[in-house]
């Protein structure tokens, strides 16, 4: 059995398993993990958790340390003099008028590796800027190509709901999101409406979508003809939480009636199959 635990590698990594031999971590310590066969550092997002031996053909990192008050300082120095860096690497880019956008920069703890984040409409070939690069601040040079929703991710920022990001704030990996979702939940299909500031489709849309799989199993469908106290009509509405249906009559009058529950007020008849 091996204890393990969820580690954010620096401020834009991915998330990391790594393994807790004798370490008193706890969600929000800063550590210093070997990754590698080099420091780097990262903050712990989870509890531990048990797995078995046979589970351990993971690659999981190795804590080193919990980061003390000197580790802390050496990562703020990295923060501050990235900046020089990412501004350097910009220029470069300028220069030799590569269609790529630098995102962010990044130092490892013990600095011998350099990582940029950059989007771009497709492949860029930035070797000449890679060797001038390592030239020059004498550390290994990894460009990694993100998409808009790691660009989300790195800059944060709020949503429509007016609070953070969740990909900024707890989202550790991105779920696929689809505009069935959004139909399933009966939200407006204007993309201004369902869409985040990475202009792809909300990932808050993926939460409640079982849910309302669950709820619309047994429920009608619009365009059926059903039949209610007031007469025979049409369902032109579907409301999921309430278990209600919304029904157009003969002579064009909508009303609200509910379904699926003891002494519900109207029958299904017939499909509209169009």
């Amino acid at each position: 059995m091996l204890q393990v635990i969820q580690v954010k590698l620096r401020e834009s990594g991915r998330i990391a398993y790594c393994h807790l031999e004798h370490q008193n971590v706890k969600p929000g310590d800063y550590v210093i993990i070997e990754v590698d066969k080099r420091l780097d550092y990262g903050q712990v997002i989870s509890e531990s958790e048990t797995v078995l031996d046979t589970d351990a053909e993971k690659t999981f990192r190795k804590i080193v340390r919990i980061a003390s008050d000197s580790d802390m300082k050496k990562i703020e120095e990295n923060k501050k003099d990235v900046r020089e860096v990412f501004n350097v690497c910009a220029q470069n880019i300028r220069e030799k008028k590569l269609a790529m956008k630098l995102i962010d920069a990044e130092y490892s703890f013990d600095r011998s590796r350099l990582i940029f984040y950059f989007t771009a409409e497709g492949r860029i070939d930035f070797r000449d800027l890679v060797k001038e690069m390592a030239d020059k601040f004498k550390a290994r040079i990894d460009l990694r190509q993100i998409g808009v929703r790691d660009e989300a991710r790195i800059f944060g920022g709020l949503g429509c709901c007016g609070r953070s990001l969740c990909c900024a704030s707890f989202l550790h990996d991105f779920e696929p999101v689809t505009i069935k979702m959004a139909k399933e939940q009966n939200l407006p299909l204007n993309p201004s409406k369902i869409s985040g500031v990475c202009g792809r489709l909300m990932c808050c849309l993926s939460y409640e979508y079982q849910t309302y799989k669950e709820l619309l199993r047994d429920m009608p469908k619009e365009g059926d003809l059903v039949s209610t106290k007031e007469g025979k009509g049409k369902i032109v509405g579907i409301n999921a939480i309430k278990k209600s249906i919304m029904v157009e009559l003969d002579g064009g009058r909508q009303i609200e009636v509910p379904y699926g529950t003891p002494g519900h007020s109207c029958v299904r008849v017939s499909q509209n199959n169009g």
